[in-house]
């Protein structure tokens, strides 16, 4: 009882204490202390949040045959390893890029993931989105028009896909292959892609919600559709991984993982 007691009386100094310094304190600087107290750990904890998401992921997508790993191995090696086979697995690994190897050690290595193209194995990149820092899209520019409807529909998938939108992953368009001399040009590929993107979102329509749960609607109802629609940037470039033109991929790397 006597404990109970002395700890009683210490409660009673500390609050006549809590109360006189209230009563002589301004109003102003009493907002002050009690926006201090309340608010400091919770800006704490969003800084300590927002450096913990901060990502160096870059997914590299696309169909198969696209050149995706080629690009892969230009972007790690500076070589297009010619003659490798098309995995069945995630190609993936963290590096300096090549063309800054002299600056190794004073600047942020990048994780990249090449995503295999097969239809059975596009859901790994499921996994990959949460923690992307940007999404490379690959398109095969010699062969773009017998797969344009199926690359149509692999990247409206992408673009429609909530962890994707939620977080405004910037999707680069690669036009690969663009050394060749059959091969398109980003703008035509930017126009096709859109105008069967646009009977996509037409026929997707008809989808009942409960389908779509994890989708957003891309484009504007009543308005032809166009990438400048989408919800999170997207835009466009060439590149070849034949000859180590990737310029615009490093670029883009480079503006989503800081060195």
């Amino acid at each position: 009882m006597e404990g109970m007691e002395k700890w009683t009386n210490q409660l009673q100094q500390w609050l006549y204490q809590v109360e006189h310094w209230v009563h002589q304190t301004p109003a102003s600087s009493l907002y002050v202390a009690i926006g201090v107290i309340f608010f400091t750990p919770l800006i704490l904890l969003l800084i300590s949040l927002f450096r913990r998401t901060k990502s160096n992921t870059i997914v590299l997508a696309g169909l198969t045959g696209s050149g995706k790993t080629t690009l892969f191995y230009q972007l790690r090696d500076g070589s297009p390893h010619l003659g490798t086979a098309t995995s069945m697995e995630p190609n993936e690994g963290s590096f300096m890029l090549h063309s800054e190897f002299s600056k190794r050690g004073k600047i942020k290595p990048v994780h990249v993931v090449d995503v295999p193209g097969h239809s059975r194995l596009r859901p790994n990149l499921d996994k990959y989105l949460p923690q992307t820092a940007g999404l490379i899209f690959v398109v095969d520019a010699v062969e773009f028009l017998p797969n344009c409807r199926a690359t149509a529909e692999y990247l409206y998938d992408i673009l429609a896909k909530a962890s994707l939108v939620k977080r405004k992953i910037h999707v680069l368009i690669v036009c690969n292959k663009t050394d060749k001399v059959t091969a398109h040009t980003k703008e035509f590929i930017r126009k096709q892609l859109e105008k069967e993107m646009d009977k996509l979102r037409a026929s997707r329509t008809a989808i009942s919600d409960a389908d779509i749960a994890n989708e957003f609607t891309l484009g504007v109802t009543g308005e032809a559709f166009t990438f400048s629609q989408c919800h999170n940037k997207v835009t466009i470039a060439e590149a070849s991984g034949l000859t180590g033109d990737i310029a615009q991929i490093e670029q883009f790397i480079r503006e989503h993982v800081k060195p």
